[in-house]
């Protein structure tokens, strides 16, 4: 009759064309059964001396209505659920109706259950809506550019990696993709979280289902359909919605027993008072309707609101061990810092004009994809970069070219030796360096390093606020780079050069030593230890594929501040499924203590049932709450 919710076997749909069918039966012959109950009622009234045709009448409308139940029960026998023992315990109720003549109750029993689901199905919808607002960003239209340039506006559906599409301000991105030409600003707030539009130019990549505000952008489709960010994230949101919480897995395991449980009570009930009422009362008390959407309702709302605040939880269960950690193992490259270099400070030789340096090594750079190289020519505008001709790059750590006529260099130190030139003593730097020579003559040095996040500071001292106070970065790169990073951002705990055996050892370490430690990664080298952490984070949708698969949580923006916002929506759930399972609990308890001593009356099955429903829906009110759980960062 009741039970957890089934997710939809359809994307863009609320409920499955099936659920939608079952629904639809019930209530249509829920709302024929009422029809010939108001009838029987109204002529038993009218006309006393027809109560055999009143009778007939009520035994018709039990027909219509209790079947559905007697199926479902049947059902059950043979595949075992939650959901199956209400059936079980209602028919049983029905059956006895029936066996007693009291076809009235036979009737109204089954209806007042039909109509108590429908309520539920229809509590859970605000659930489901927010994660079929994720699916209906996916279902777009973009403008497809022809070769020829001619435009075409075509489903999300037909465009295939490789196409380009044409953005104006106001559209929707169709697929994933990278920017072609154009610069504008994207509101990602639909897919990341985010309040602030994100700024675009060419060379960087854009997500399906993102606005773009206001520019004309031309982008070449890189991923499309389910293969897109976005598509990820709605397909992982229904296998995450199918997933059963640990207090469901708990409770199944016992119903067997407290199946045996009710039918002892319910039998004793009647030896008691040699009243079939009671007996039918106590099984329909006994229905676990609200302990058993106690959890689920709770981890669906959950998982919707961490779907809207940029956060993939993979399974409800991680929501659990979420709520639980207490100790905090980072990455440093792509997670506490933005894992591209930049130019951090230009040391030119005595006499040399800076400007000049550096419009020459963005000319050199921008003809190479190395990360200095990039670095490099990122630092320049593309109108003042110096133009270059005879361009080679040497093996990875240099380039050299000719500027009208002259001989220039730009690489490490051993490059320009190779060319005659004197680097001199290289500067103190944690980071890469690099030099620029020209024409046999030292012009100076370029400095380079990975910036941390401007959030990170602000983002762990959230953490231990939450009560995450020990803090460990664990790096592959040198000790001297990790600490730099660790200092800046308020980390105490650093080990440098670690390889991914020995960050997965380490992680270990913490987990024997009885810590639950959630950790946070991006790359392939962080794959071992985030299976192997409490909770492992992939930071941001630029992690690797690996990063991601191994990952129980997938921040779709690499805001270190989210993570807080994990562990608070986290900690709000387990809280809200407690309030519930208590309710739960005490509520049937309640109902069953006074079916079971005759309270009830007469009418005990009936008054069970509507108060088996009152509790229900307050379970389901309270889960609904979870989603007025809003924390939007600026």
């Amino acid at each position: 009759m009741t039970g957890r919710p089934v997710p939809p076997e359809t994307s863009g749909a609320l409920l499955g064309a099936t659920e939608r069918l079952v629904l639809g039966l019930r209530l249509a012959l829920a709302l024929a059964a009422a029809g010939l109950l108001l009838l029987s009622f109204g002529l038993a009234w009218l006309a006393p001396d027809q109560g055999e045709v009143a009778g007939l009448i009520a035994g018709v409308a039990a027909l219509l209505v209790a079947p559905p139940v007697l199926v479902g029960a049947w059902r059950s026998l043979t595949r075992p659920s939650l959901c199956g023992l209400t059936d079980q315990l209602v028919s049983l109720a029905v059956i006895a109706a029936w066996a007693v003549g009291d076809l009235t109750t036979a009737a109204l029993l089954p209806l007042v259950m039909t109509v108590g689901h429908i309520l539920e199905e229809r509590s859970l919808l605000g659930s489901r809506e927010a994660i079929e607002a994720l699916g209906r960003l996916t279902r777009s239209r973009g403008r497809r550019l022809a070769p020829d340039g001619a435009v075409t506006e075509v489903d999300a559906s037909e465009l295939r990696p490789g196409d380009r599409v044409e953005l104006r301000a106001g559209d929707r991105i169709p697929a994933d993709g990278i920017v072609l030409t154009g610069t504008s600003s994207l509101d990602t707030g639909s897919v990341t979280g985010e309040s602030l539009p994100v700024e675009v130019r060419a060379g960087d990549p854009v997500l399906a289902g993102t606005t773009n505000c206001w520019g004309r952008l031309e982008v070449e489709i890189t991923r499309t359909g389910r293969e897109t960010v976005l598509g990820k994230v709605v397909a992982l949101m229904h296998e995450a919605e199918r997933a059963k919480p640990p207090v469901t897995r708990l409770l199944e395991r016992y119903a067997g027993r407290y199946l045996v449980l009710v039918l002892a009570l319910a039998a004793g009930a009647w030896f008691a008072s040699h009243q079939v009422s009671v007996m039918m009362a106590v099984l329909v008390a006994s229905c676990p309707c609200a302990l058993v959407l106690a959890a689920p309702a709770t981890a669906v709302a959950a998982l919707a609101v961490a779907a809207r605040h940029g956060i993939l939880i993979k399974g409800s269960a991680f929501l659990e061990e979420l709520a639980g950690v207490d100790s905090l193992i980072l990455d440093k490259t792509g997670t506490l810092t933005h894992g591209e270099l930049c130019l951090t400070e230009v040391i030119p030789a005595p006499g040399v004009d800076a400007a000049a340096m550096m419009a020459l090594a963005a000319g050199l750079g921008s003809a190479s994809s190395h990360p200095v190289s990039r670095a490099a020519a990122a630092a320049v505008p593309v109108a003042d970069r110096l133009p270059v001709s005879d361009l080679v790059e040497i093996g990875g750590i240099g380039l050299t070219a000719r500027d009208r006529g002259a001989r220039v260099v730009f690489g490490r130190a051993e490059v320009l030796r190779a060319q005659g030139i004197d680097p001199g003593e290289p500067p103190d730097h944690d980071g890469p360096a690099a030099c620029v020579g020209r024409d046999g003559v030292l012009l100076g040095w370029l400095l380079f390093a990975d910036r941390s996040r401007a959030e990170a500071h602000e983002a762990l001292e959230d953490l231990r606020g939450l009560g995450l106070t020990r803090q460990v970065l664990l790096s592959g790169d040198r000790r001297r780079v990790a600490e730099a990073v660790a200092g800046a951002i308020g980390i105490s705990e650093v080990e440098g050069e670690v390889l991914p055996e020995q960050k997965l050892q380490r992680v270990l370490d913490q987990v024997r030593a009885g810590w639950r430690p959630l950790v946070v990664g991006d790359g392939v080298n962080d794959s071992l230890a985030l299976k192997a952490g409490a909770v492992g984070v992939a930071m941001g949708v630029n992690g690797t594929d690996v990063a991601l698969a191994s990952a129980d949580l997938v921040l779709m923006t690499s805001d270190l501040r989210r993570l807080g916002t994990c562990i608070r929506l986290a900690r709000r759930c387990r809280r809200t499924i407690a309030v519930n399972v208590a309710l739960g609990l005490g509520w049937t308890a309640a109902v069953i203590s006074v079916a079971a001593l005759g309270w009830f009356g007469a009418e005990g099955a009936l008054a069970a049932a509507v108060l088996h429903n009152l509790g229900t829906l307050a379970v389901m009110a309270n889960a609904g709450r979870l989603l007025r759980f809003d924390e939007r960062l600026a």
